[in-house]
């Protein structure tokens, strides 16, 4: 027994840690089954589309732009690793008929990637339009020339992030992240314009398929799909949902 009088030390009571606590313990399997939603808004009619996917995309991103998405050119792109595959959000920066082009740090996992197997692939997805769009294809750097002029068009903090970051390379602490930061931030700091650091820059998807799908009712969706054959061009055709 503790004596009568005696001040005993305890733990102060963290509430939202003990429920936070409680509910990861007792997550459980989690049925997911009546989570889901019939799609009504439109549908893929194969005359009125064209032949051109390129400017099926056009028409498609012009849609999402004035539907005023919160990041309508977010897109995923997978890459072949060494072991795995790896799939992560990166932005649509331009488009024409020669591809897709993002930009990135040169010595990141991605980039390192694409370096062993420029394989890769592409998907955008709008679910307030009900729509996708999935790109396979190669991805091949971009001139010197295009990513300095990209780069010019960058916010002057992100143009010494790219500077600041060894992307995918571990760090000690937020702190020790931030200090770099400030370190090019001082060293830049009478530099007008900031260079391009060589590390870093864009690649191009050049694509040899590109997936149309537009959610339908009874998941019976449309899929129309677009494959390149070299010089006989794009042939087009209707896939099962």
């Amino acid at each position: 027994m503790t004596p009568r009088g005696t001040v005993v030390a305890c733990k102060s009571w963290d509430p939202i840690g003990y429920l936070r606590s409680h509910n990861r313990k007792n997550m459980g399997q989690r049925d997911l089954s009546a989570l889901r939603k019939d799609y009504v808004r439109s549908e893929l009619d194969m005359d009125a589309i064209g032949e051109d996917p390129f400017g099926l995309f056009h028409d498609w991103f012009s849609e999402a732009e004035k539907a005023d998405l919160i990041e309508p050119h977010a897109m995923s792109l997978t890459t072949v690793g060494s072991f795995s595959l790896a799939t992560r959000i990166v932005l649509l920066r331009s488009f024409d008929r020669d591809g897709f082009v993002f930009y990135t740090n040169y010595n990141s996992r991605k980039a390192m990637d694409l370096e062993r197997d420029p394989r890769t692939a592409l998907c955008f997805f709008w679910p307030e339009l009900e729509r996708q769009v999935r790109v396979e294809g190669k991805a091949e750097k971009t001139t010197a020339s295009e990513s300095d002029a990209y780069f010019a068009t960058r916010p002057r903090e992100s143009q010494i992030g790219a500077w600041s970051s060894d992307q995918s390379r571990p760090v000690e602490s937020r702190v020790q992240l931030d200090e770099r930061y400030q370190r090019w931030q001082d060293r830049f700091k009478e530099a007008d314009p900031i260079p391009r650091p060589l590390h870093w820059g864009g690649y191009r998807v050049r694509p040899v398929r590109i997936e149309f799908w537009q959610g339908r009712p009874n998941r019976m969706h449309d899929r129309i799909v677009f494959e390149h054959f070299g010089e006989a061009g794009w042939e087009r055709l209707r896939v099962q949902p």
